[in-house]
């Protein structure tokens, strides 16, 4: 990685200097099938020929152009040929004695990738089709083209594409070919990271958007779905244009600016590294939402989501961009917010908000309670630094924030000021103070204050009531408490909702009493509910309006403890789960105080979403929250409570599908792997439950990693599903064997070798780090800290990522880990800084685990 950053300084200093007229960009593909066109170990590489017109505000100026490539082949400059040793070292072609207008040319060989960034080629085992696709973001398009890689230097592309015989190419403009040659309309002035092409056999789905403008106009868009041909039978590509025309409706609706990029192909590739990429007119997906087995509801509605959080990036992202990274938040925000926002309003996910209370904010809380923790407008120094902020900041916590400015500023302020954003700045680039500027003009409210409150400091606050009765049991002052941490003290302006709530004569727990108010500075008393009756639980933030972090006062926790499967209003049930995770979380709560409620209670759960979360929050207490020493009876009373709640559950229902994923996570005990043995082989049964291929691998895994399934097991099992799904089912099954061999062979396989794919490095690691092997894989502690500097100079920094983030000793739950942890980075003050973000992250995960462990050990015996 080195020689391969950029920083905001540079990029700031090439902006003033050049402006961009243009490009046109050829890329011969045809060495993607076939034999490796390289020497013995040589990558694989095409030619990539670009054609760059740009403009310079100082002529006689140098500057410099971003390729990173194995090789060039020639390059000239305003017709004057360079040699290529002496201008470009690797990542980059130095320009000098710059003239007003200028010509670039670079002809280069560039490489295909295995890890998901840049040009990722993938052969299907499945039928040995080779199928490519481009991912960029932030800084990855120079590894298939010469370019200004920053997102402030827009221009207009022209791409065009030699292809294999039989194969079809897509990219962000239409597509003509002749000869296999694929040459695409101009695109709109966009920034080089949301450029894509998708090449290869793919199966492709057709349909079309139609509408009635405002002003008479018809706007036609061609609709297309893609995926591998091996994943064609599993393909639901009606469902999701369904959701796509819904969210187009939404968004035109809403935004009175016409989708403004032709066409919308959606393709779902695969070993794709993020969960989606909103390139205009061509947006990639994970093809893991091509569902090969049954699925919950859940999942579809995932699925949507990021649909149209891709879509909302149309406008958020594409159309108006951040001028550098410092400003993601202008486009990663409003779209996690605009997705969740059109989802409830357009589709038949109306519970969506449910989801993002309990799930998308878990994310935000835990980043934002990091030492890494940072304000939603960051401070981005550099592209390493760059791709490490796509994260629960500046998503969810940003799109939390957005959720609270529509109730601070009112709906109709929001909407209009997003509408004067797009037309003010069309195809331009934009900071903080643009947004903030048109939203002052719809809401009438000074933004400045709110900014700065919410956009500029980080940090969660903590809100708590305090409730004052009189002898008749009447409410004579009910106050919010807010405080923050030390780190970051920020006290901030909260506009909340406050519910009472009592349970009727049914046993039903519902609310009585609601008031909205501004919570402002370290109390705030709610004057509304002053008479009010008791209540046997106070629910700050009801409804959901801020981001904070709820508390309870003791008469609230204890109805709680006895009584939460009773709060009959879903969106109020999840929030009060989501309070008493962070209690856990935060050394607040046992551990086993916790898997008890969820035992007593999950299984009243009605929302799908929320009991799965739930589900991974009782196995993360038991792993890393509870005392070591009640694990093994924390995981016997899950197994046993997950089991019973499988054989209650309606038959054939999502909630039956989803105890038996959790189930099959907590299985330990003879009995229990006896009966997933039973299930895969048919000996067992359970009424309703329909064991398909994914579910096969599901048990699977829980068997592999008790000892109970061999290599030739799943050697078999591969036999019988025999595609790229497959195989990473199975590297991950074959790395959870309980043994040392194994561990040692992954552990090489991931970090001493760079054979594997991003996908397959991926299921390895998961594979490696079993909660049952911690002894196991308590050896690699020290090799990792000896590693991963290495790891992180020599491999791309996705996998490097990976690798830092999925090896770290995280089951070595002890104190000497901690002080490895804290050696290394006391050691290593000038390691690069996202290095030491990843490390520091971890680090404090591991300090949290302990904090919880402690306060679970006083709880009880052990």
């Amino acid at each position: 990685m080195p020689g391969e950053n950029l920083s905001r300084d540079e990029a700031q200093e090439r902006a003033a200097l050049l402006s961009v007229d243009g490009y046109e960009v050829f890329l011969d593909l045809r060495s993607a099938v076939g034999e490796s066109n390289g020497d013995e170990g040589a990558p694989r590489t095409f030619r990539s020929v670009t054609t760059l017109r740009f403009r310079c505000a100082e002529p006689g100026a140098a500057s410099f152009a971003d390729l990173i490539a194995p090789s060039v082949t020639a390059v000239s400059l305003n017709g004057k040929d360079l040699d290529p040793s002496e201008v470009f070292d690797g990542a980059r072609i130095i320009l000098e004695d710059l003239r007003e207008e200028n010509e670039l040319v670079v002809d280069a060989q560039c490489a295909y990738s295995r890890t998901g960034e840049g040009m990722h080629r993938f052969v299907d085992p499945e039928d040995g089709e080779v199928y490519l696709y481009t991912q960029y973001e932030p800084a990855d398009s120079r590894r298939v083209f010469a370019n200004f890689e920053q997102p402030d230097l827009k221009a207009p592309f022209r791409f065009s594409a030699q292809a294999p015989e039989g194969w079809t190419v897509w990219s962000n403009g239409v597509g003509e070919v002749a000869d296999q040659v694929w040459k695409f309309a101009e695109t709109k002035p966009i920034s080089t990271y949301i450029t894509a092409v998708v090449a290869g056999p793919y199966h492709y789905v057709e349909d079309a958007y139609e509408r009635v403008l405002d002003d008479g106009t018809r706007l036609e868009i061609p609709l297309g779905a893609m995926c591998r041909k091996g994943l064609a039978k599993h393909f639901d590509a009606d469902d999701i244009f369904l959701v796509t025309k819904q969210g187009l409706d939404f968004f035109h609706d809403n935004f009175d600016y016409p989708y403004p990029f032709g066409k919308y192909d959606q393709a779902f590739v695969p070993e794709y590294n993020l969960g989606a990429m909103e390139n205009p007119g061509c947006v990639t997906f994970r093809e893991e939402f091509i569902f090969r087995g049954r699925v919950t509801q859940a999942s579809y509605e995932r699925r949507a989501n990021v649909i149209l959080h891709e879509m909302a990036h149309m406008w958020f992202g594409d159309l108006v961009t951040m001028q550098w990274w410092d400003d993601l938040w202008l486009k990663e925000s409003f779209a996690d917010f605009m997705g969740s926002f059109s989802m409830v309003e357009a589709t038949r996910f109306s519970s969506g908000w449910i989801t993002f209370a309990n799930n998308r904010k878990a994310w935000a809380y835990r980043a934002d309670q990091l030492p890494s923790t940072h304000p939603v407008t960051a401070d981005i120094r550099d592209l390493e630094d760059a791709k490490l902020n796509f994260d629960g900041i500046t998503y969810a916590k940003g799109a939390s924030v957005l959720k609270q400015l529509v109730a601070y500023a009112g709906r109709d302020a929001f909407l209009e000021g997003a509408r004067r954003y797009f037309k003010r700045h069309a195809y331009g680039n934009t900071r903080l103070g643009d947004l903030l500027s048109v939203l002052e003009e719809t809401s009438g409210r000074d933004m400045t204050a709110w900014s700065r409150a919410w956009l500029q400091t980080a940090g969660v606050n903590s809100l708590t009531p305090q409730v004052t009765l009189n002898a008749e049991g009447r409410v004579i002052e009910l106050a919010v408490v807010q405080e923050a941490a030390e780190s970051h003290p920020e006290l901030r302006p909260h506009r909340v909702a406050v519910g009472l709530y009592r349970r009727e004569a049914g046993g039903d727990l519902v609310r009585y009493a609601r008031a909205e108010v501004d919570v402002e500075g370290p109390r705030t008393t709610v004057a509304e509910l002053a008479g009010a009756e008791a209540p046997e639980l106070v629910l700050v933030n009801d409804d959901d309006l801020t981001y904070c972090k709820i508390r309870f006062d003791e008469t609230s926790l204890a109805t709680l403890r006895a009584h939460l499967g009773d709060i009959t209003d879903p969106l109020a049930r999840a929030l009060c789960w989501s309070a008493l995770w962070n209690l856990t979380r935060d050394a607040l709560m046992p551990a086993r105080d916790f898997i008890g409620l969820v035992l007593r209670f999950a299984g009243q759960e009605s929302d799908i979403g929320v009991l799965q979360m739930l589900h991974a929050w009782a196995n993360a207490a038991r792993t890393h929250y509870a005392a070591p020493g009640w694990r093994e009876e924390g995981g016997r009373l899950l197994a046993e409570g997950a089991l019973r709640e499988l054989r209650l559950a309606e038959p054939g229902s999502q909630h039956q599908l989803t105890w038996a994923r959790f189930f099959t996570s907590v299985a330990s005990s003879a009995a229990d792997l006896q009966l997933l043995r039973g299930l895969l082989d048919g000996t067992a049964k359970i009424d309703g439950l329909e064991v398909d291929q994914e579910l096969r691998w599901t048990f699977l895994g829980a068997l592999a990693s008790q000892g109970a399934a061999d290599e030739q097991a799943l050697a078999a099992e591969l036999a019988r599903d025999d595609t790229a799904s497959g195989k990473r089912h199975q590297v991950r099954c074959l790395a959870a064997r309980p043994s040392a061999a194994v561990k040692a062979q992954a552990w090489a396989t991931v970090v001493e070798s760079d054979k594997l794919s991003n996908a397959l490095v991926e299921a390895t690691i998961a594979g490696f780090q079993q909660p049952s092997q911690a002894e196991l894989t308590a050896p690699y502690t020290a090799r990792y800290f000896e590693a991963i500097e290495r790891v992180w100079a020599e491999r791309s920094i996705q996998i490097g990522m990976d690798v830092v983030r999925g090896l770290f000793p995280h089951l070595q739950d002890s104190p000497e880990t901690l002080a490895a942890a804290d050696s290394w980075l006391g050691s290593h003050e000038q390691a690069p800084p996202a290095l030491r973000r990843l490390v520091l992250e971890s680090r404090d995960d591991l300090a949290r685990s302990l904090r919880a462990q402690r306060c679970d050990g006083a709880s009880g015996p052990v």
